[in-house]
């Protein structure tokens, strides 16, 4: 039998729909590199104007930075190694804030730390209400947000709602963020696809002019990425492991 591939995608009209399939969705090389790489087919070589990310996972979205692959390497000083990991993953981030489609993330079940993240990073949320939670662990896990992943929460979350998640680690249900207009709409596993489907088949916009708007919208985002991470990366202040 076939292997699925960590990321796929299928374009219905002028929705493109991309399913995480690599497990619970961990941010590695391999599979960061996938997701760029099926982000660029999208974009080059085919006409959608709308994005969707799901996951094939049963009850996970996403859980963020793959620490079985990452901690070892820092606890080798591998420098350069952890180096171009966090340049890889803000590569991804930043991508997303700049997909010149319109995004929508349909949260299929648990999005954790850099899988939360990468959540805040899309133009629009749908969630799972009858299993999973949306969190941000990392002051538990001793990681310091860098600049770029600051800029990521304020775009998506209120900011006392980025200061409640960030300080305490709640973890947040589905309806939870709706109430707080994290997420754009919570429902139940069976109906969710189907909701989120509906809401990017309604929209179809030019993709010149969505792409110069996110620019224009999302480039604190930009900056944070390109120019205040890069001193801390540089300087190897992960405090993970």
């Amino acid at each position: 039998e076939q292997m699925m591939t960590a990321v796929e995608f299928d374009v219905n009209e002028h929705v493109a729909t991309i399913t995480l399939n690599d497990g619970e969705n961990r941010f590695n090389p391999d599979f960061l590199v996938a997701y760029l790489n099926v982000l660029d087919e999208i974009e080059t070589a085919t006409d959608a104007t709308t994005l969707v990310v799901t996951s094939s996972h049963e009850k996970i979205f996403s859980n963020g930075i793959d620490l079985e692959w990452l901690v070892p390497v820092i606890q080798q000083n591998d420098i350069a190694r952890a180096k171009d990991f966090f340049y890889l993953l803000n590569r991804m981030f930043k991508r997303i804030a700049t997909y010149p489609l319109v995004t929508v993330a349909c949260i299929s079940g648990h999005a954790f730390a850099g899988g939360a993240i990468m959540c805040c990073a899309f133009d629009f949320r749908f969630m799972r209400s009858d299993r999973g939670y949306f969190c941000f662990p990392e002051v538990d896990l001793g990681i310091p947000f860098l600049p770029g992943m600051n800029a990521l929460l304020k775009k998506a979350l209120p900011m006392y709602m980025v200061e409640y998640m960030t300080y305490t680690a709640v973890r947040l249900t589905a309806d939870q963020c709706v109430d707080h207009h994290i997420v754009h709409k919570a429902g139940p596993i069976d109906t969710l696809m189907q909701e989120t489907m509906a809401f990017a088949m309604a929209i179809n916009k030019r993709r010149p002019v969505v792409a110069e708007m996110k620019k224009r919208l999302n480039q604190d985002i930009v900056h944070a990425i390109d120019v205040e991470d890069v001193p801390y990366i540089e300087s190897g202040q992960f405090n993970i492991g």
